[in-house]
């Protein structure tokens, strides 16, 4: 199993489960497919949305454990 961090890549999250792409639509981020939106790191991200970055860590990796 995969565990996100504040630092992997949007992109990289999004290639290991596409299924995860509602957690960035949830947050705002509607533009997955831009280049700049998949080199993010998910911290970046976060700071950019205003979103908690540890809260989104821990619903993304409860989701990829429960793959």
């Amino acid at each position: 199993m995969t565990t996100v961090t504040k630092d992997t890549l949007i992109g990289d999250i999004l290639d290991i489960d596409k299924d995860t792409a509602p957690y960035f639509l949830e947050m705002g981020m509607h533009c997955l497919g831009c280049p700049s939106a998949r080199g993010e790191s998910l911290e970046e991200a976060c700071m950019v949305h205003g979103v908690d970055v540890n809260e989104l860590i821990a619903k993304i990796n409860k989701h990829l454990a429960e793959k």
